[in-house]
């Protein structure tokens, strides 16, 4: 990897890591979103495990992720509510 590579992919690391923590379990101004998390990239435990990052399939109604509100609703498949 030369040193033009590994800069640039430090940098686009980075951006995110700084994004992570913009929407806190806490944070009012977002909502759980069901049925739109791609596997292992939900948020929080679900029905079959205790920790995020565990899901095993994408688009499952029983997992979320946290999106700031009303974004949940202009996606396709998503819901305010957990599935069957």
């Amino acid at each position: 990897m030369t040193s033009k590579t590994a800069i640039l992919a430090a940098a686009v690391g980075s951006l995110f890591v700084l994004a992570g923590p913009a929407f806190s379990a806490d944070d009012s101004s977002s909502e759980k979103c069901y049925g739109v998390a791609k596997a292992a990239k939900n948020d929080c435990a679900g029905g079959a495990h205790a920790c995020a990052g565990q899901s095993s399939k994408d688009g499952s109604p029983k997992e979320f992720v946290k999106l700031p509100k009303g974004t949940c609703a202009r996606l396709v498949g998503g819901s305010l509510t957990p599935g069957k």
